[in-house]
C-alpha cells in the first residue's frame, strides 16, 4: 500500500469514527436484558410519582398532599459553601439553582457555572408518598439558622419544616459540607396519629431536553438521565425514549443510582447499598420537560414514634477521584464508550503527569511524547517502509508511463520492483492502524475531563476544553500536515496529488471548533511524526545514494 492510500486509509477511519460517534448520540442502542421503563403513573401535571406495588406490600394510599403554592407564594433563600451556592425554595424544599463558584460558564468567564437553574427548569426535587404528606409542591417553613458556611465548620444544616397534618410532623433537612459537592437530603417523620405509617420517600431530578450551552457539532455528547445497578451496569437513556414510552433501564434494585448526565457535569441521587429501590422516568404532559427518580419505602412507622431516611445527592463537575469516592459506578458518567479499557489508563498517566507539572496544557505535551515513545518502533517501522517508497518514486513513474495502459502488467512490475527492493506496500499502514485505537481513546480522554475546562496553557490558551481564540494551534497544525505531506512520496496522479494537498485545509478547518487541548495533542504529536520522519527518511535517501555509488 503506498503513502498516498496510508493517509486515506487514516482519513478513512478517523471520519468513520467521527461518523460512528454521532450515529451513536442519534441512536443510542438499548440493552435488551430489562423490561421496558414503566414510567411511572402520573397524577396530574408534576405530582408525585406513584411506587409499585411490588416495592412495598404494605404501601400506604398514595393521595398527596394539595398544593400551598397558589394561596403562599414560594420564597427562595442561597445557602453558600466553599464551592457552591445553591437557591432554595419553599415550596417542597427543592433545590432550583445550583452555582459552581469554581467554573466558569462555557459562554461568558466572567460568570460562574450554574448546573441548576431557571433556563432549563433544571431542579433536584424531593418529597413522600402517602394520605396528607407533604410533597415537592407543598410549602414548607424554614427554620431560622445560618446559611453560608461558618469558618472552621465542615458541615451546614438546614431545615424545612411542612404544616402537621392529621399529627405527622414533617421536616427536610438539607446537609451541606465544606470542600464537597455532595449534600444530604434527609426526611424526618414524627407519626402524632393513632395510625400506623407505611409512607415512601421519592428523589428526583427535573430538566427539560435542550443540550447545555458551549455544546459542538462536531463532538457530540450525551445529555440525559442514566442508571447504574451492579447487575445491569451503565445505562444511558435518551429523552426521546422516554417520551415514546420506549426507554428500556433497570426499574427495581436494591442498589445503583440515577443521574442526570451532561458534558463535564453530572446530577446524582445515590441512596445507600442495600436500600430497595425503585428507579422511574417520565414526560411532564404538554412540555418539553422531564422527570427522572428514585421511590424508597419507609420502615413502618408507629403511632408516637419517629423514622428518618435520607439519600444523597452529588451535583457537580465530573471529577473521576470524586466521584467513585461516592458510588460505585459513579465515574462512568465519564464516557469513554468501547474505549474505555484503553482510555482509563490514559487518563491516570496523564493525571500522574499533571501532578508532576502543574500543568495540563504540558501534562498533554509531556503525554504525547510519552505514548510517541511507546510506539516508536511501530512509527519507525511506517517510516522506513514510506521512505522506501519515495526513493523508489521515480522508478515508480516510469513504470506508470511505460505500462500505463496496461493495469494487469503494471501490478505485476510493480510487485517485482517492490520484491526486488524488499519493501512491503502494508509496511507503512499497519503500524499505524494498530496505533489508531490509542488515539481515539486520547481523544475521548481529552475530550470528556472537566479537568480542562478553564484550564490554561500558555499565553492566549487559557482554557483547554475551549477553540483556540486566535486560531494559531488550527493552523500550526495545517502547516505541520503539509510538510508531512512534503515528506511522503508524490502521488503520480495529479489529480490525487491535488485531493492530499487539500486535505490539510480540510482538516484545518474542522480543528478551529476543536478544544484547544485537542489541537495541542494532534500538534505536537505532528511535530514528532515530521522529526522522526525526515530523520528516517534522510537516512535511507543516504543509504539510497551510496548504494548506488557503490554500484556505478
Amino acid at each position: 500500500m503506498d503513502t498516498r492510500r496510508l493517509i486515506l486509509v487514516m482519513i478513512f477511519a478517523f471520519s468513520s469514527f467521527m461518523l460512528w460517534e454521532n450515529w451513536q448520540q442519534y441512536k443510542q442502542p438499548k440493552p435488551a436484558t430489562t423490561a421496558p421503563a414503566a414510567s411511572a403513573p402520573a397524577t396530574g401535571g408534576s405530582a408525585a410519582p406513584t411506587p409499585s406495588v411490588n416495592l412495598q406490600a404494605s404501601a400506604a394510599a398514595v393521595a398527596t398532599a394539595p398544593a400551598a403554592a397558589a394561596l403562599n407564594p414560594a420564597e427562595t433563600f442561597i445557602i453558600e459553601t466553599d464551592l457552591i451556592k445553591a437557591t432554595v425554595s419553599t415550596q417542597g424544599g427543592d433545590l432550583l439553582g445550583l452555582e459552581l463558584t469554581k467554573y466558569k460558564e462555557s459562554d461568558n468567564k466572567e460568570s460562574n457555572f450554574h448546573l441548576f437553574d431557571a433556563k432549563h427548569q433544571y431542579a433536584a426535587q424531593s418529597g413522600l408518598i402517602g394520605d396528607g404528606l407533604p410533597n415537592h409542591r407543598s410549602q414548607f417553613r424554614r427554620v431560622d439558622g445560618p446559611l453560608q458556611l461558618a469558618e472552621g465548620s465542615n458541615e451546614l444544616k438546614v431545615r424545612l419544616e411542612a404544616e402537621a397534618q392529621q399529627g405527622v410532623r414533617v421536616a427536610k433537612i438539607l446537609t451541606f459540607k465544606r470542600a464537597s459537592y455532595q449534600i444530604d437530603v434527609a426526611w424526618e417523620i414524627t407519626n402524632g396519629s393513632d395510625k400506623p405509617l407505611a409512607p415512601h420517600a421519592y428523589f428526583q431530578l427535573q430538566r427539560d431536553d435542550v443540550d447545555p450551552a458551549g455544546g459542538n457539532r462536531m463532538m457530540q455528547t450525551f445529555t440525559g438521565p442514566a442508571v447504574y445497578t451492579d447487575a445491569d451496569k451503565y445505562q444511558k437513556v435518551k429523552f426521546g425514549d422516554i417520551s415514546d414510552n420506549t426507554a428500556k433501564f433497570a426499574k427495581t434494585a436494591d442498589n445503583g443510582w440515577l443521574a442526570m448526565v451532561q458534558h463535564y457535569f453530572v446530577a446524582a441521587w445515590v441512596p445507600a447499598q442495600g436500600a430497595q429501590r425503585e428507579y422511574y422516568m417520565r414526560k411532564i404532559d404538554g412540555s418539553n420537560l422531564y422527570q427522572t427518580g428514585i421511590i424508597l419505602p419507609v420502615s413502618a412507622i408507629g403511632p408516637g414514634t419517629s423514622t428518618v431516611v435520607n439519600t444523597t445527592l452529588f451535583a457537580g463537575p465530573q471529577e473521576q477521584a470524586a466521584l467513585k469516592a461516592v458510588a460505585p459506578g459513579l465515574d462512568l458518567v465519564v464516557d469513554y464508550g468501547w474505549l474505555t479499557v484503553i482510555a482509563a489508563p490514559i487518563f491516570w498517566a496523564l493525571q500522574f503527569i499533571h501532578g508532576l507539572v502543574g500543568n495540563w496544557g504540558w501534562a498533554i505535551v509531556l503525554l504525547t511524547v510519552a505514548i510517541k515513545a511507546a510506539f516508536f518502533p511501530l512509527s519507525a517501522a511506517s517510516y522506513k517502509s514510506m521512505a522506501k517508497m519515495r526513493v523508489v518514486t521515480p522508478r515508480l513513474m516510469q513504470l506508470k508511463e511505460r505500462y500505463g495502459d496496461d493495469k494487469a502488467r503494471l501490478n505485476q512490475e510493480m510487485m517485482k520492483l517492490y520484491q526486488s527492493e524488499k519493501i512491503n506496500p502494508l509496511g507503512g499502514c499497519l503500524p499505524i492502524l494498530v496505533q489508531i485505537p490509542v488515539f481515539i481513546a486520547l481523544y475521548w480522554v481529552l475530550l470528556g475531563a472537566v479537568e480542562m475546562r478553564d484550564a490554561p496553557w500558555i499565553g492566549w490558551i487559557t482554557d483547554l476544553a475551549s477553540a483556540d481564540p486566535y486560531y494559531i494551534l488550527p493552523v500550526i497544525m495545517i502547516v505541520s500536515m503539509i510538510i508531512q505531506m512534503k515528506l511522503n512520496p508524490t502521488p503520480p496522479d495529479p489529480i490525487q496529488a491535488k485531493v492530499m494537498m487539500a486535505m490539510p485545509f480540510i482538516f484545518g478547518i474542522m480543528f478551529l471548533w476543536f478544544p484547544a487541548g485537542l489541537v495541542l495533542y494532534w500538534v505536537v504529536n505532528n511535530i514528532l511524526s515530521i522529526a522522526q520522519q525526515w530523520q528516517i527518511t534522510r537516512m535511507m535517501e543516504a543509504g539510497g545514494k551510496a548504494a548506488n555509488d557503490a554500484k556505478a
